[in-house]
C-alpha cells in the first residue's frame, strides 16, 4: 500500500464509522418499533380467576356479507375505524363450516389476523358463529356433519311464499350436532376469552326458517332446549366475554330463551332494527306473546342489549316493505329510545357507509366512549372490565 493510499484510508475511517453508526441507529429504531408493535398486538391477557366481563359498549361495524378477507374492502374498513373514534370495533361473521375443517380441527387464522390488527388500533372484535345460511350454496357446516350420526346436520328451508330452497339451518335437536357445536365454542373460548380485545361472541337469530320438510313440535322444542344448553356452555367457556343470542321469531319461544339468557348472564341481540315492524314491536295480549323488541327495553340494564342494523333496515322500516326508507339517524333514534341498547352493530355497506360515518361524527356519538348508548354495567355481571 502506498503512503497516499494509506492516508486516504485513514481519512475515510470516520466516514465509514459514521455510516455504520447511522445504520446501527436505524436498525435499533426499527427493532424497537417492531417490539413496540408486538407489545401493542399481544395485549396483556385477563388473569385466570377474574370474575368481571369485558365491557366496551358503543357502535361497531358489522362486516358486509363474507367480505372478511377482501383486502380492498377491509383496508377501507380499517381506515374508517382508525379515523372514527365513535366506532369501537367490528363484528365478523363466520359460518361453522369455515371454522371447523374436520372433527376437532379448527382454522382460526382469519380471526387471529383481524384481532391482532384491531388490538394494535385499540379497537375490539365481536364474532358471530353462523349456524343458518341464507343461500343454498353456502358452506354452512363441516362435511362430517352430513352423515347419519348427525341426521345430515342441516335442514333446508324456504322464505315465506318461496318455492325454492333459500338456505339451511342446523339440526340442533340432534344431541350430536349440539355437542359438536359446543366443542367449537370451547376451542374458541380457550383461545380468545382471556384476550382483552375479544369483546364478544354470538349466535345467529332464533328464526328457524320454514322447513321444506315440516318439523315436528318435538323437534322444535328440542331445538330451543339445545340452543339454551349451547348458550349455557358458552358462558362457561367465555366467563370474561359477552355471549350474545339474537332473538326475533318464533314469538312462542322468546320468553323461554330470554329467561334463560337472563339467568346465565347472556346478552340479547336482534338481526334487524325495523322501527315499524309489527311482529317485532308487538306488545303481546291474551292470545299471543309479545315480540322481541319489548324484551329489550324490559331487560336493558339487566343483560347487555346488542341489536344489528342490516342492509334491509337501510331500505325500509318494515320487512314487508310497507313502511318507508329511513335515515340512519331515524334508525339510531328508534334503537336508542325504544330498545335501550348498549351496543349497536352497523352493517358496513358502501352505499350507506357515508351516512353512517356522518352520524358517527355528531357530538351525541363522540361525546362519550359509548357513543350515546347506555354504558352502565348490567346487573347480570358481577363487574365490568373497562380497561
Amino acid at each position: 500500500m502506498t503512503r497516499d493510499n494509506f492516508m486516504s484510508s485513514i481519512i475515510m475511517l470516520p466516514i465509514v464509522f459514521k455510516k455504520i453508526n447511522t445504520i446501527s441507529i436505524a436498525a435499533l429504531f426499527a427493532i424497537s418499533m417492531i417490539f413496540s408493535s408486538l407489545a401493542s398486538v399481544h395485549a396483556a391477557p385477563i388473569p385466570p380467576g377474574t370474575t368481571g366481563v369485558k365491557w366496551h359498549p358503543g357502535h361497531y361495524y358489522t362486516i358486509q356479507n363474507w367480505a372478511n378477507d377482501d383486502p380492498i374492502y377491509m383496508a377501507q374498513v380499517y381506515k374508517e375505524l382508525e379515523a372514527t373514534p365513535a366506532l369501537r370495533g367490528m363484528q365478523l361473521r363466520y359460518l361453522w363450516g369455515w371454522l371447523e375443517k374436520s372433527p376437532g380441527v379448527y382454522d382460526f387464522s382469519s380471526i387471529d389476523k383481524h384481532l391482532a390488527k384491531l388490538t394494535a388500533m385499540n379497537k375490539r372484535l365481536v364474532i358471530q358463529v353462523q349456524t343458518k345460511s341464507f343461500e343454498a350454496n353456502w358452506k354452512l357446516i363441516p362435511d362430517y356433519l352430513k352423515t347419519a350420526e348427525y341426521e345430515g346436520g342441516a335442514f333446508a328451508f324456504r322464505d315465506w311464499g318461496s318455492t325454492t330452497i333459500d338456505g339451511y339451518n342446523i339440526k340442533l335437536w340432534n344431541t350430536n350436532v349440539r355437542n359438536r357445536l359446543t366443542a367449537l365454542l370451547k376451542a374458541m373460548g380457550e383461545r380468545y376469552n382471556s384476550h382483552p380485545n375479544f369483546e364478544g361472541i354470538g349466535m345467529i337469530e332464533t328464526a328457524m326458517g320454514q322447513a321444506v320438510t315440516p318439523l315436528t313440535t318435538a323437534q322444535t322444542d328440542k331445538w330451543f332446549d339445545n340452543l339454551i344448553i349451547v348458550q349455557q356452555k358458552a358462558r362457561t367457556f367465555f366467563p370474561n366475554t359477552m355471549t350474545i343470542q339474537e332473538i326475533n321469531y318464533p314469538r312462542e319461544y322468546l320468553k323461554q330463551i330470554t329467561s334463560a339468557m337472563v339467568k346465565m348472564g347472556g346478552a340479547l341481540g336482534c338481526p334487524d332494527i325495523y322501527p315499524d315492524e309489527p311482529g317485532l314491536n308487538f306488545v303481546g295480549d291474551a292470545y299471543s306473546p309479545q315480540g322481541a323488541y319489548p324484551y329489550f327495553a324490559q331487560l336493558s340494564g339487566i343483560v347487555p342489549i346488542a341489536p344489528t342494523v342490516e342492509k334491509v333496515n337501510y331500505l325500509n322500516t318494515r320487512g314487508d316493505k310497507k313502511g318507508h326508507v329511513p335515515t340512519v339517524q331515524e334508525i339510531l333514534v328508534f334503537a336508542r329510545n325504544e330498545l335501550k341498547p348498549n351496543y349497536i352493530f352497523w352493517q358496513r355497506l358502501p352505499e350507506y357507509v357515508g351516512q353512517v360515518l356522518e352520524v358517527m361524527s355528531w357530538k351525541r356519538q363522540t361525546s362519550t366512549p359509548s357513543g350515546g348508548l347506555i354504558s352502565t354495567c348490567p346487573s347480570a355481571y358481577s363487574s365490568c372490565i373497562t380497561d
